[in-house]
């Protein structure tokens, strides 16, 4: 596949070609359903894959969702309008986990996203569409959202590299709220060059989002250099939970950065567990919150129902899927009047915590080194409840809490051929560290 830096430089009549051949691509690879919807582009330039919770004026948005099939979309989210001002264009619609809630891309009501490595096996998720489209050679590149690790952990899953900007850096206008506070967009490309391209485009300020940082626009392709070196925190307390293949990756990572001139600082962190009950509080009391508003009188499908009451049950209970309505049911429990102060109150003063002892790392420190997953990408039913799903995000929902950049990118394959990532976390608004380090490892490993 055509990489995102040298479409840039095709002529139109050029693009249209690719965007014919990316069409057929996803007719012959229709079984990994990534893709959904109709494949159309809206305006000219360098086709980019978008996630079904992105909103693209015109366009049916669903977020994998039964409760919205048939919502058309009123206007562009501000990341879109971003495109179509830098020589790129929204092109087709990336399966999700609905409503962005899991882990592996099986909870859409399409039907679940495969991954290209490994059909067997999940792609991660909840942007297990837009990282198995990339990987497959479906797409440029794509966008995708990050609330706990969403873009992180199925680019490393796949074999892509995977960017979570920090929070505020890319405007949230236009994107479907699943938890306000953690919620990010970011690019999913095939290498590190393309990831600092699609960035740059989608950044800066966004006046109608509250949430945006009053920055401007990026420039790191510009800066990208393979050469820096930074001092780089590893956590070894952290890898307990890891498979010995993640282990022995995470070392090889730590000796290859070494030998590439970088300074290794081992640290110690808050126990990952607080990490989880704190996240998943926090996520779910939002959540809980954001998708009140899905009751089928304004948007999408709506059940019958002899009363006001009965409309909002009957169309909540048949249109939202069990993983939407059990983290609806989690986050009204934690905000209810009686355990408000027991869990919810509690959770954001931990989450302080996390950030100032992140904080106080990179005082020290430029850039973490910590792995994506606990293992590589698990075969469909291998998860056995709701709880092992959640522990999966260990090693990415700190990134979340504390609004930080990471990148995820492959660093090794193990005997089966499937990818292992770790991810490179940077202090907040200081993407540019963690590109320039991943620029130069990608080199270095030349995977």
């Amino acid at each position: 596949m055509i990489t995102l830096k040298s479409a840039l430089n095709k002529s139109e009549e050029e693009l249209k070609e690719i965007k014919a051949q990316i069409i057929a691509k996803v007719k012959d690879n229709i079984e990994l359903n990534a893709y959904i919807g109709e494949i159309q582009a809206s305006a000219g330039g360098v086709p980019i894959l978008i996630k079904d919770n992105i909103n693209v004026k015109g366009w049916e948005i669903t977020c994998a969702s039964k409760i919205l099939k048939g919502y058309i979309s009123p206007y562009n989210a501000h990341v879109i309008t971003r495109l179509h001002e830098n020589k790129m264009c929204a092109f087709g619609r990336a399966n999700m986990d609905e409503f962005a809630m899991g882990s592996t891309s099986e909870s859409s009501c399409y039907g679940r996203v495969k991954n290209p490595l490994d059909t067997s096996r999940v792609p991660g998720g909840s942007s297990g569409g837009s990282a198995a489209a990339v990987a497959a050679g479906l797409a440029i590149a794509s966008l995708g959202s990050d609330t706990g690790g969403s873009i992180r952990q199925p680019a490393g899953f796949c074999g892509c590299v995977g960017l979570k900007p920090s929070y505020g850096r890319v405007s949230r206008y236009g994107l479907i709220a699943y938890s306000s506070s953690l919620d990010q967009i970011g690019p999913i490309t095939q290498n590190v060059e393309d990831a600092a391209l699609l960035l740059d485009a989608i950044s800066g300020y966004d006046e109608r989002d509250s949430t945006s940082a009053n920055l401007p626009s990026l420039n790191t392709f510009k800066d990208l250099d393979s050469n820096a070196r930074y001092k780089i925190a590893i956590f070894k307390n952290f890898l307990k939970d890891a498979s010995p293949k993640i282990q022995e990756a995470y070392h090889q990572t730590i000796k290859t950065l070494e030998s590439m001139g970088h300074s290794i600082i081992e640290k110690d962190m808050l126990d990952l567990s607080y990490h989880i009950s704190t996240y998943y509080i926090i996520c779910t009391a939002e959540a809980s919150s954001n998708l009140a508003r899905f009751d089928g009188v304004r948007y999408g499908s709506r059940a019958k129902g002899d009363s006001l009451k009965d409309l909002y049950y009957n169309t909540r209970s048949t249109y939202f899927g069990d993983e939407v309505k059990r983290r609806i049911l989690l986050g009204s429990f934690v905000l209810s009047s009686g355990y408000y102060d027991a869990y919810y109150l509690k959770a954001q003063q931990v989450r302080k915590k996390i950030c100032a002892q992140y904080e106080e790392i990179f005082n020290e420190c430029d850039i973490i080194l910590l792995p994506i997953a606990p293992d590589v990408a698990p075969k469909f039913g291998a998860m056995h409840s709701p709880l092992e799903m959640y522990l999966s995000d260990i090693y990415t929902i700190g990134v979340n809490l504390a609004g930080l950049p990471a990148l995820s990118m492959p660093v090794a394959k193990d005997a089966n051929g499937l990818s292992i990532g770790m991810q490179l976390i940077g202090a907040k608004f200081k993407e540019q560290n963690i590109l320039n380090a991943a620029y130069g490892l990608e080199k270095e490993l030349a995977l």
